[in-house]
């Protein structure tokens, strides 16, 4: 069982994390550093069900359902500190690079993340990215992240195709979820990957 471009797909959105780079362990490692230093909670299983969700609204998150008082802009600064001194670890996830591989120049693709876009722009570096994107949406591009479908209606414009024929690669609940509101081709790419990745 592979990854399959859809018949009616003209343009293709990836998001980066645990969908198109392995950096999820690494976006954990650094959140548990951050949990650690600030005496705040925030296990594995709701750390995946956050997922794609900007680290500003999981400090508001956290604030409201452990009555904490954290202020995001400094939590946020932490945890990008946290995670780019772990960044020499991540990896392209092999089943979705293929995909970007063998439609690179084919279908107009783009990048729409959750993360913030000194992040982002850091994961495109590190692995290579740069080569097959220059279209890239991030949390401060848009006044509403997934699950708002926001982000990825951005990347339809940025790739002047329709969201009816946008075919959309996510891991995420919240990146899955925006897909299916923007009205797009919606692939959970976690049954293929199985956390493989590729140097």
């Amino acid at each position: 069982m592979s990854l399959k471009i859809d018949p009616k797909a003209r343009g293709l959105i990836f998001d980066i994390d645990g969908t198109l780079v392995d950096t999820m362990p690494i976006h954990f490692r650094a959140w548990q550093k951050v949990a650690e230093e600030y005496g705040f909670e925030y296990p594995e299983t709701l750390f995946y069900q956050l997922a794609g969700m900007p680290t500003a609204a999981i400090i508001r998150y956290i604030n409201k359902h452990q009555v904490k008082k954290l202020n995001p802009e400094e939590l946020v600064k932490a945890k990008n500190d946290a995670y780019l001194s772990l960044i020499n670890n991540i990896r392209l996830i092999g089943p979705v690079f293929k995909i970007v591989e063998e439609y690179h120049g084919k279908l107009p693709m783009a990048l729409g993340t959750g993360e913030y876009r000194k992040i982002a722009l850091v994961n495109i570096r590190v692995t290579g990215l740069e080569r097959y994107f220059d279209k890239l949406v991030t949390a401060d591009d848009v006044t509403n992240s997934k699950p708002d479908p926001e982000t990825f209606l951005k990347c339809a414009q940025l790739i002047n195709v329709s969201p009816e024929n946008c075919q959309v690669f996510e891991d995420g609940g919240a990146g899955l979820e925006a897909a299916r509101r923007a009205g797009m081709i919606v692939t959970d790419v976690r049954p293929f990957v199985n956390n493989e990745a590729t140097a």
